[in-house]
């Protein structure tokens, strides 16, 4: 009977701290607790509709994708976009594939020499029923308008575009007349050709968020875009594209924008580097607060496109030169030089240090 117990008692073995501490790290890895980051912002179906826009827009043109994804930013940021290349680099088609992706309105103007602001605006016209006037909507009321050759029109009727791509209005006879949400103007213009065109000034220039400049492809993406067109046949290009973004959905992604997280220190930064600007010995002209801003939006739709809801150095950098070469003057000395206001803002960016 002893012995049988004797057999039944455990036995104490002493526990090794080998042992011990290969237990603890044991159950540390099978933890089933989710230790990945998590936005305080649902962006997932704003990233997803990004891409969405890009997959349509891909079907038709062939790299271009920094111009794609400034486009879209600028749209997230709630601004406009001239584009500026020279002849058949798609600077027309891509805007009118974004507008076609898009549920919205969409309106193309061409701008000739002898178009008039109310060609654009819109005109009182009498009506002889209720012999009263009647103001007749211009194109511009609509959510994308595509303005071709923007350099070609007078100065008078690119002036009629100063309070309606700053306002989102437009006043006429004394009346006020608001534009629905969202709203965007893409325009386009040929660097080269100035026969004909009237530059646009600077207080024109202001009012685009971003100037985007086409280059050519290189010799793999010429290659597909021969390829592309050879398949194509007699078939329509445009066919291919799905429109799936409603304007109230656009809405909802440019106010969920407008919440990203931009810390103190980064907003720092981006006036540093405006202020830079105005001191720099090669520019005659530097940027303006309205310059700060408007990297302060593209940053925070950079960094939103990239599924984040804060804003890093890295977005800021991206927005800075499409942001401001086309808000700075280079000085008569370095112009002559060749040197260009891109050159001169990779400095700043290099030059100004990066907040930790």
């Amino acid at each position: 009977m002893d012995e049988n117990n004797e057999q039944l008692e455990p036995q104490n073995t002493p526990i090794q701290p080998e042992d011990a501490l290969l237990a603890i790290d044991s159950s540390a890895l099978n933890t089933n607790e989710d230790l990945t980051f998590k936005n305080r912002l649902d962006l997932s179906e704003l990233q997803e509709s990004v891409e969405k826009i890009k997959l349509e827009v891909g079907k038709i043109i062939v790299g271009q994708k920094d111009m794609v994804d400034m486009l879209i930013a600028s749209l997230l940021a709630k601004g406009h976009a001239l584009i500026e290349g020279v002849p058949g680099v798609a600077k027309t088609v891509t805007a009118k594939l974004l507008a076609k992706s898009l549920s919205v309105g969409f309106s193309r103007i061409q701008f000739t020499p002898d178009l008039m602001p109310s060609d654009i605006l819109g005109t009182s016209v009498f009506n002889l029923k209720d012999s009263e006037f009647e103001f007749k909507k211009g194109p511009i009321f609509s959510n994308m308008i595509l303005i071709d050759e923007i350099n070609r029109a007078p100065a008078k009727t690119q002036a009629a575009l100063f309070e309606v791509m700053e306002e989102q209005q437009i006043t006429i006879d004394g009346n006020k007349f608001n534009l629905d949400s969202p709203f965007m103007v893409l325009a386009t213009q040929n660097p080269i050709e100035q026969e004909g065109t009237y530059r646009l000034p600077e207080a024109q220039l202001d009012r685009f968020l971003f100037k985007i400049d086409v280059d050519y492809p290189n010799l793999e993406e010429e290659i597909e875009i021969l390829s592309r067109e050879h398949a194509l046949r007699d078939g329509v290009k445009t066919d291919k594209i799905e429109s799936f973004l409603t304007a109230k959905q656009i809405t909802e992604y440019q106010n969920l924008v407008t919440q990203v997280l931009v810390e103190t220190h980064l907003l720092k930064y981006i006036a540093q580097l405006i202020v830079a600007t105005r001191s720099n010995q090669f520019l005659y002209l530097g940027a303006s607060p309205r310059a700060s801003i408007a990297i302060l939006k593209s940053s925070k739709a950079f960094a939103a496109m990239s599924g984040r809801d804060f804003v890093t150095p890295e977005d800021i950098k991206r927005a800075a030169i499409p942001v401001l070469h086309h808000r700075v003057i280079v000085t008569p000395e370095r112009e002559m030089e060749g040197v260009s206001s891109k050159q001169i803002i990779k400095q700043i960016i290099e030059t100004v240090e990066i907040p930790r």
